[in-house]
């Protein structure tokens, strides 16, 4: 029979309703943070999504050109309809004033295009022709009326286009009198005659003013302030939805980490959960990118291992060195301070220290030294037993070669024969009576571990009188202190010189390697 086995990893890939809960909720987050862009964007970008065109300028100095539009729109017309009732939702209205202008130049085109129709169907009619030209310098005069107020009291600043108003004004300087540097009262006025239109061309000066003038003053727009002192702002409507799935599924989510987790309570899941926060806050809405990107990551929709690892090894280039310098001077100077405040002198010569406290009768001291007799000679001693009588053959064998007697009778017969056995008998007697006797020294003798204790207390008491007779704990301290301080000097700078990059690009070939030779399962 024959048994498939199936990773974890591969059953992961086929059910994991976790996961899938993990790319819905990332996705919902990207479509609410898709929105906030949007909405963060719209005012700015208004004119766009109102022209379906980029208006780009170049100004430098006294110089501005505007750059010509593509002849067709970036943007269906439809398409523009549909966006631009998010209107509602900014709270954005037509202004009236400009509104009004706008409705009394489309006033002028049907007058003008009734006055060429009665002129083709009845040149008799005086009086009809008449009317006509009657009503066309009214709405004249009342456009240049119009203007003059639009200049005077710019309507554009509310919506904080007086740029616009700007650009009209060059526009309209430039057709009428070919330079930016004259009036533009004079212009409107100009422009808004009988004179004009009959010497241009009624036609070619309202074709001018649809494709360069009506865009621009279109752009204006009013939008009232709430009680709050900022202008309206629907968006919340939008967001609420958003908002209450995000709230509940913070609070049930962080609730089950509590749950799930020993000592872990509900605010510290909370804190587990810190990036979620943003979803909740109603401001700095741009910021809902972090959580946005955890998420993304978490839910296996993108990738951010390879980012992360170049943020850890940048972080740690950075502050490696200086964490390096400060733990080597820190416990470089630990080691002064001990020296200084006579710790080192007390346990060498064992004068000041308090009462030594024994807990269970026995004296470690001399027990790690039977422990450790006992491994040597039972365990590695036998172990060794061929490579020590090889190393034992050498050397006296070499030893006996060099012996002057040794070397008069060499080239007798059967000296060498006999050299290599005495040599063999030798050895072996000399590693045999070793091991016998480091055996001897394993064998319970109250008497030997009596000697071997007053030998190390004895050892231990005249080394520290001798150090305090001949005043040499002075001078080891003074040596120690400057030895550390050199090291500090020296060394910790040597670190501060060596090049962190360098030793992270061995890091990284070091792990190619290991997982090169063991490859994840």
């Amino acid at each position: 029979m024959t048994i498939t086995k199936v990773s974890s990893h591969s059953t992961q890939k086929f059910f994991h309703p976790r996961l899938w809960f993990e790319k819905i909720m990332a996705l919902i987050v990207l479509a609410n943070y898709s929105l906030v862009i949007f909405d963060l964007s719209y005012i700015p970008l208004r004119d766009f999504w109102l022209q379906g065109r980029v208006q780009v300028y170049i100004k430098i100095g006294t110089f501005e050109r505007e750059i010509p539009q593509p002849p067709l729109k970036l943007i269906p017309e439809s398409i523009s309809n549909i966006i631009l009732n998010y209107d509602i939702i900014k709270g954005i209205e037509p202004y009236r004033d400009t509104a009004k202008y706008l409705q009394k130049v489309d006033d002028l085109n049907e007058a003008l295009n009734r006055s060429v129709n009665q002129q083709v169907l009845s040149n008799s009619n005086q009086s009809g022709n008449d009317n006509a030209e009657e009503d066309i310098n009214k709405i004249l005069a009342d456009l240049r009326q119009q203007s003059l107020q639009m200049l005077d009291q710019n309507p554009f600043q509310i919506a904080n286009k007086t740029g616009t108003l700007e650009r009209i004004k060059n526009k309209m300087r430039e057709h009428v009198f070919g330079t930016k540097e004259s009036s533009a009262r004079e212009a409107f006025q100009t422009f808004w005659s009988a004179d004009n239109f009959r010497k241009n061309g009624w036609r070619d000066e309202l074709n001018f003013f649809d494709e360069q003038i009506e865009p621009l003053i279109a752009t204006n727009y009013y939008r009232p302030v709430g009680e709050s002192g900022e202008p309206v702002d629907n968006f919340g409507l939008l967001d609420t939805p958003f908002f209450l799935l995000f709230l509940v599924e913070f609070l049930a989510r962080t609730w089950l980490i509590s749950r799930r987790h020993t000592g872990v309570s509900w605010f510290d899941a909370m804190l587990w959960r810190w990036y979620d926060i943003f979803l909740l806050i109603p401001l700095f809405r741009f910021l809902r990118i972090i959580p946005l990107t955890i998420r993304l990551d978490q839910a296996r929709l993108i990738d951010l291992k390879a980012i992360k690892k170049q943020a850890s090894q940048g972080f740690v280039a950075g502050i490696a060195q200086d964490i390096t310098e400060v733990v080597i001077i820190q416990i470089v100077d630990q080691i002064q301070g001990t020296i200084k405040d006579g710790t080192v002198r007390n346990i060498l010569i064992q004068q000041n220290a308090k009462q030594y406290i024994d807990i269970n009768d026995v004296n470690e001291t001399a027990e790690l030294v039977k422990l450790m007799a006992n491994l040597i000679i039972n365990k590695v001693i036998p172990e060794i037993r061929p490579e020590a009588e090889e190393f034992l053959r050498y050397n006296v064998g070499k030893a006996l070669i060099q012996t002057p007697a040794y070397q008069g009778i060499e080239n007798l017969p059967g000296v060498k024969t006999m050299q290599h056995q005495l040599t063999e008998r030798l050895v072996s007697q000399l590693y045999q009576g070793l091991s016998v006797g480091l055996q001897g020294l394993l064998i319970e003798d109250p008497e030997f571990d009596r000697l071997l204790e007053r030998l190390i207390e004895k050892f231990g008491d005249s080394f520290g009188n001798e150090l305090q007779a001949e005043h040499s704990i002075e001078q080891i301290e003074f040596l120690l202190k400057d030895l550390l301080e050199e090291i500090k000097i020296n060394y910790v700078q040597n670190l501060s010189k060596e090049n962190v990059e360098d030793i992270l690009e061995q890091t990284r070939t070091l792990r190619q390697k290991t997982e090169f030779t063991y490859p994840k399962t």
